[in-house]
C-alpha cells in the first residue's frame, strides 16, 4: 500500500557510487570519443570510427551486468546514440552543409527518443536518475523504484524528460538553421560548443529542480505530520 509520505533514501556508500560513475563515464563518454577520433585520424572511414566507438558502452554494458545483474539504462541510450550516428553517417548526403547539419540530426532524433518514452511506463529520466542519484545497491535501487508510486516524483521525472527531449530538438532545430544561414567555419565553431553548453545547462537545471522538488516533498511530509499530530496532542 502506498502512503502520502516519501521515505528517506537510505544511506549511500560513497566508494561504490564514485567507482559507478568513474567506470560509467569513461566507457559511456570518454571511450567513445576517444575511440571515434583516433580510428577517424587515422584514415578509417566515419561509419567504421563511429561503430567502433561503440565498443565503449557495450563494455559497460557487460561489466554492469556482470556487477548489478541488470542492464545499465545510460549505456543502452549511449548504444542507441551511436546507432543514430552510425545510421546517418551512413545515409547522409555529402552536401558540405549536410555534412554540417548531421550532428544535429542526431541530436534532433535523440531528442524524439526521449519524449517517445513519455509514452512508456517509465521515461527514460527515471532511469537516468536512478544511475546517476543512486550507487547501485539493491537497497538504493529498491528505494528509487519505490519512489515511482508518489505522484510528486512520478511528476518530476516525466518534467525532465519533457524538458531534456525538448531542449535536444531545438538545439538540433537552431543548428540546422545556422547551418543555412552562417558561414561553414562559424557553424563549425558553434557546433563545437553548443552541445556542451546545452548539455550542461540542462544537468544544471537537474540538479536544481530535483532539489527544489524535494524540498517542496520534506515540507509537505513536515506538514502532513504536524496535521498528524495535532490531534493527539490536542
Amino acid at each position: 500500500m502506498s502512503t502520502s509520505i516519501a521515505p528517506a533514501a537510505p544511506a549511500r556508500k560513497g566508494k561504490a557510487a564514485a567507482l559507478g560513475w568513474l567506470v560509467s563515464l569513461t566507457f559511456n563518454v570518454a571511450a567513445p570519443i576517444l575511440i571515434y577520433n583516433q580510428l577517424h585520424d587515422h584514415g578509417y572511414s566515419e561509419s567504421a570510427a563511429i561503430l567502433l566507438s561503440g565498443l565503449g558502452p557495450v563494455l559497460d554494458t557487460v561489466i554492469y551486468l556482470a556487477w548489478h545483474r541488470r542492464i545499465d539504462e545510460f549505456a543502452v541510450v549511449s548504444l542507441v546514440f551511436v546507432g543514430l550516428s552510425l545510421v546517418v553517417a551512413l545515409i547522409g548526403p555529402q552536401d558540405p552543409k549536410m555534412l554540417l547539419a548531421k550532428d544535429s540530426f542526431v541530436s534532433g532524433l535523440l531528442g524524439v527518443f526521449y519524449l517517445a518514452s513519455l509514452a512508456a511506463p517509465r521515461p527514460i529520466m527515471f532511469y537516468f536518475g536512478r544511475k546517476f542519484a543512486t550507487d547501485g545497491t539493491p537497497e538504493m535501487v529498491s528505494w528509487w523504484n519505490g519512489m515511482w508510486q508518489y505522484p510528486g516524483f512520478r511528476r518530476v521525472q516525466r518534467n525532465l524528460t519533457i524538458v531534456w527531449g525538448t531542449a535536444f530538438v531545438l538545439e538540433a532545430v537552431l543548428r540546422i538553421a545556422l547551418v543555412y544561414t552562417m558561414p561553414h567555419g562559424t557553424v563549425v565553431t558553434v557546433n563545437s560548443i553548443l552541445p556542451y553548453a546545452v548539455l550542461g545547462g540542462l544537468v544544471y537545471f537537474t540538479i536544481a529542480y530535483a532539489k527544489r522538488a524535494g524540498a517542496r516533498g520534506r515540507a509537505q511530509a513536515e506538514a502532513q505530520a504536524r496535521a498528524a499530530a495535532a490531534p493527539a496532542a490536542a
